[in-house]
């Protein structure tokens, strides 16, 4: 007999209401979920408090080099750790078993019996982890925002084009990359209960959120086609960079959580449907073998597909440009030379007076002028009023397939090298000296 099959006998179906409550009670019972969930609300403010306190920070983590000057850098150093490696064990640990630890519990028939509804089951069950998985995100949100704030204080964050962000805007866009990142968490969770759903009391399902995340990490590193890169679920956990640019990258993000969404919405369709055809009655179940391939890995693998194919027709894309890499570059080192003239108490001087340009080459001109790689040197050209020689430095940028890139200082030494700058916060290295950048990856000369 199919879950479809069993229908009410004597009395109503149980309300969703009341059976999501005892799926989230039975949730937040496990030893390893409040376990989770007090690591998650405690540990990101530690490590950010912490971490903020000392000589050294992360910097060859986004944003981790300015952990010293304000408390907003702090959830976003959080936020790109997990990214990559604890939401998706998050959602594994709570969305990848559900479903397979009634299995090996044998408790299906009870349960069944007792709300007369496989729908609500399944609803309810999936609520219940969507629940739990929030809860997890939110903590690490707050608690790592708490920590900062707490350690360094409600400071101006450094945004991606060396601009200056005022608290109330850092806090803003934190709180916009913090919410952005559902969306690829919510399709992690998604493939989790599709894995439960499938595999049975295999615990096989656990590790299926962790090997895609692992995937798209890896992908996300590989020279793919920007539309291939786009139409990844987990996209948005790199592009929230955009926001901290000026103006903000949103396309990408938005693609990207659209993106996730839709595949949220396809593997919970196709656990749904896997588990409405179940039979419970067969106590041997031990998931839904070849039906899992074709009714749950081929869907998904025609989604990324059409992704791919729809992305690339509708959305202009030219990757890594050289003209793009010069603009970045000199915008951001416009910002943060003003920052530095202001931390060294020199006369003012604004932008349009400075006119930054940048001349960059790749691989010293040897090799195609575009594309990620660490060969990339720029000299950056700007003007001081009443000098008539303008001014020069050269950075060696190493520029990522996702747009990101390191711009690091190469002299002159009283320009761009290292040295410490006394400033509100304590001393600190020369904003001239590092400083991170992004590149849009779509064609921005299409836009308008």
């Amino acid at each position: 007999m199919t879950a479809t099959a069993i229908r009410e006998t004597t009395a109503p179906a149980v309300p969703v209401s009341r059976v999501y409550r005892f799926e989230l009670r039975k949730l937040l019972a496990q030893w390893r979920v409040r376990l989770l969930l007090l690591a998650c609300w405690i540990a990101p403010g530690l490590f950010v408090a912490g971490v903020s306190q000392q000589s050294t920070l992360p910097s060859d983590t986004l944003f981790g080099r300015w952990m010293h000057a304000t408390g907003w850098a702090g959830p976003l150093v959080v936020l790109g750790f997990a990214g990559t490696w604890a939401l998706p064990l998050l959602t594994s640990v709570v969305a990848g078993d559900v479903f397979a630890a009634e299995d090996r519990l044998g408790t299906w028939r009870h349960l069944l019996v007792a709300v007369r509804s496989p729908r609500r089951i399944f609803a309810a069950k999936a609520l219940a982890s969507l629940t739990v998985v929030l809860l997890l995100v939110t903590g690490l949100a707050v608690s790592g925002t708490v920590g900062g704030l707490t350690a360094v204080g409600d400071q101006p964050l450094v945004g991606l084009d060396g601009h200056l962000l005022a608290p109330g805007d850092a806090a803003a866009r934190v709180l916009l990359a913090w919410t952005a990142v559902l969306a690829p968490t919510l399709a992690l969770a998604a493939i989790g209960l599709l894995g439960s759903v499938a595999l049975g009391r295999s615990p096989t399902g656990l590790l299926l959120p962790p090997l895609l995340a692992l995937a798209m990490s890896v992908a996300q590193m590989l020279p793919l086609p920007v539309a291939v890169r786009l139409a990844l679920p987990g996209n948005a956990y790199v592009t929230w960079n955009g926001l901290f640019t000026g103006p903000a990258q949103l396309a990408p993000l938005l693609i990207g959580i659209a993106v996730s969404l839709v595949w949220a919405a396809l593997a919970t369709t196709l656990a749904c449907l896997l588990f409405l055809r179940r039979d419970f009655t067969n106590l041997a179940y031990d998931g839904a073998g070849r039906r899992a391939f074709t009714a749950g890995l081929l869907p998904l693998a025609g989604l990324l597909a059409l992704s791919v194919v729809v992305i690339a027709v509708a959305v202009p894309a030219d990757g890594i440009q050289r003209t793009k890499v010069q603009r970045s570059l000199a915008t951001a080192f416009a910002h943060l030379y003003r920052m530095q003239t202001g931390q060294l108490h020199r006369p003012a001087v604004t932008e349009a007076q400075l006119r930054a340009s940048a001349a960059c080459t790749k691989s010293d001109g040897q090799a195609a002028q575009q594309g990620p790689g660490n060969d990339w040197r720029c000299v950056v050209t700007w003007h001081l009023p009443g000098t008539a020689v303008a001014g020069t430095a050269v950075y060696q940028l190493d520029v990522g397939s996702d747009g990101r890139y390191v711009a690091d200082g190469d002299g002159p030494k009283e320009v761009n090298g290292y040295f410490l700058v006394r400033t509100e916060t304590g001393d600190a290295p020369n904003p001239l000296w590092q400083f991170d950048g992004n590149v849009d990856l779509l064609d921005t000369t299409s836009k308008g």
